[in-house]
């Protein structure tokens, strides 16, 4: 797998940023306000075992979700980690022997688990109306539910630039009227060749599919602006700090880790437009011991109130959009799921870079081979 800060155990070095907040929210409230529903709806008995990523991940969702759903059902939450879950499950699957009953599945790997039929629908009937109307469609599939969305965006260096900073690609490659070091990410081509249409005068909307002669369009705007790129960064906290240190005057990177320098006092502004949004999906494992329970589990997770709490203590937003009500006021402006921000994303198609070519290498192999031989140049 490539060393992309999307991928589930790059996101782990992400997730305590809305840690103080998360210690802020009342989780015993949040339990009391979701009881009556959860008794009358998801109460039943027994256990469900989750996967999750460890760490500071689990012990901050176990806190908002896992206690307040056996508090409130009487189900008990058994965590296990890994971590990537998807080889497991795939193992597992092929024993004919499922030990999970959710799993946690990146968008740019459902489409073949969800042919081979390794996910059981998505009891939408144990939802109640506020989780389905805040919800979007795009976000509740037959057989998954998106567990969160991680972007990429541009940041860049409020003291340099102030009010009057860049607003968009074009602007991060115009060193003109924006002078001073660029950062890139190196590990993967998905974002930078997106990054590079927009800049290129590509609207949002026709980004994907990225064809072969918009990979070349692309490579050919990255070959303009590589002389800036002072470094190639590749973990995720590298570019907030460079920008802090004034290394880079800006830069793309992860919005998490954004969040967590500005919240500890940096003086980095987020640029939302022509971001880069991709998904992880919470699915239910066909074959699992406790599917009855772990349906009702997802049902939770999905309420306002509890989605917040995931929020908070997992570090990237639910689907929900009806949680915002529920979320400290200074952070929702900094959220890929605030309207204003929504609006100006570019949702990464996933299924295209899933799909096979000629050659039997998925667009996202393809992808990622001409991005090693462009950096190697």
């Amino acid at each position: 797998m490539q060393n992309d800060e999307s991928a589930p155990k790059g996101e782990m070095g992400r997730r305590n940023f809305l840690r103080a907040a998360a210690i802020a929210m009342s989780i015993p409230a949040v339990a009391r306000a979701t009881a009556a529903y959860a008794q009358e709806k998801l109460a039943g008995s027994g256990e469900v075992i989750v996967f999750t990523y460890g760490g500071s991940f689990t012990q901050g969702v176990r806190k908002a979700v896992f206690e307040p759903f056996t508090k409130a059902t009487g189900i008990k939450v058994v965590d296990v980690t890994a971590d990537f879950a998807e080889p497991q499950v795939k193992a597992m699957n092929s024993a004919g022997r499922v030990d999970w009953d959710t799993s946690f599945t990146q968008a740019q790997n459902y489409s073949d688990m969800h042919a081979a039929g390794m996910f059981v629908p998505v009891d939408y009937s144990l939802w109640d109306k506020e989780s389905i109307e805040g919800t979007p469609e795009t976000a509740r599939l037959s057989d998954a539910v998106v567990l969160y969305g991680s972007a990429m965006l541009l940041a860049y260096d409020e003291r340099v630039f102030g009010d009057k900073g860049p607003q968009g690609w074009a602007d991060f490659w115009d060193v003109k009227n924006f002078p001073g070091p660029r950062g890139l990410y190196a590990p993967a081509a998905k974002h930078n060749l997106e990054f590079a249409l927009m800049a290129d005068g590509v609207a949002k909307t026709e980004i994907w599919p990225l064809t072969d002669d918009k990979i070349d369009r692309a490579f050919k705007k990255l070959d303009e602006i590589r002389p800036h790129v002072t470094k190639w960064w590749s973990a995720g906290g590298e570019a907030p700090q460079l920008l802090q240190n004034r290394e880079y005057v800006m830069s793309n990177a992860f919005d998490g880790r954004v969040i967590s320098a500005i919240n500890q006092g940096a003086k980095i502004r987020m640029v939302w437009e022509g971001a880069h949004v991709n998904y992880t999906y919470w699915t239910i494992l066909k074959g699992g011991p406790n599917n009855a329970n772990a349906q009702k589990l997802i049902a939770f997770v999905n309420r306002a109130m509890i989605a917040a709490g995931f929020t908070q203590a997992g570090g990237y937003p639910g689907p929900n959009t009806n949680q915002l009500s529920n979320l400290p006021q200074q952070l929702v402006p900094l959220l890929s799921i605030a309207p204003e921000n929504s609006q100006k994303v570019v949702i990464e198609d996933s299924n295209w870079l899933a799909a096979k070519r000629s050659d039997g290498k998925s667009n996202l192999e393809h992808v990622q081979e001409r991005w090693v031989a462009w950096r190697a140049k």
